[in-house]
């Protein structure tokens, strides 16, 4: 199988497990950043396959049922913005999601789980073996270091966690 190549200022560069993963972690901060007012998150698992890394965001914000539609509104316009494809969005209520990929392979989604909490995750295409270390990018609240599984959302928002739309 060959091995996902990106474009670095018009030279084609391989990538490794490592570049797959701060790939994905530029796209997670990228998303997040967009988000206003902003939410709070801590990291979720990194996991590794035979050739592709996940990287995932856990946001600790409650998202209320009334603002879901908006939440998921706010990262739909990112991602076409970016020029990512969208390829699904469950326009469910209660556990609402969105499935994207970029142009160069990365799969990008946003799901609600329970009590409001959203998921990022970013799936790399299939890239050379090589050790990945945890995300440089610090959490922009408690880090749970050690903590599995992560606690439901915990933080409320004027704007996120209100019950009016």
């Amino acid at each position: 199988m060959d091995n996902f190549t990106s474009s670095d200022r018009g030279k084609r560069v391989e990538l490794n497990m490592q570049g797959a993963a701060d790939r994905a972690d530029s796209i997670l901060d990228a998303v997040l950043r967009e988000i206003k007012p902003e939410v709070q998150w801590a990291h979720g698992s990194t996991s590794t396959g035979s050739c592709d890394v996940s990287r995932m965001r856990v946001v600790m914000t409650v998202v209320s049922r009334e603002r879901r539609g908006s939440f998921l509104g706010v990262v739909d316009r990112f991602l076409r913005k970016s020029g990512y494809r969208v390829k699904a969005v469950n326009r469910d209520t209660d556990v609402p999601a969105i499935y994207a990929q970029t142009n160069d392979g990365f799969g990008v989604s946003l799901s609600i789980g329970g009590e409001g909490q959203a998921f990022f995750e970013v799936d790399s295409p299939c890239v050379k073996e090589s050790e990945v270390a945890e995300s440089a990018t610090p959490p922009n609240g408690p880090a749970y270091e050690g903590i599995y599984p992560l606690p439901r959302p915990n933080v409320r928002s004027g704007f996120w966690s209100a019950g009016a739309p």
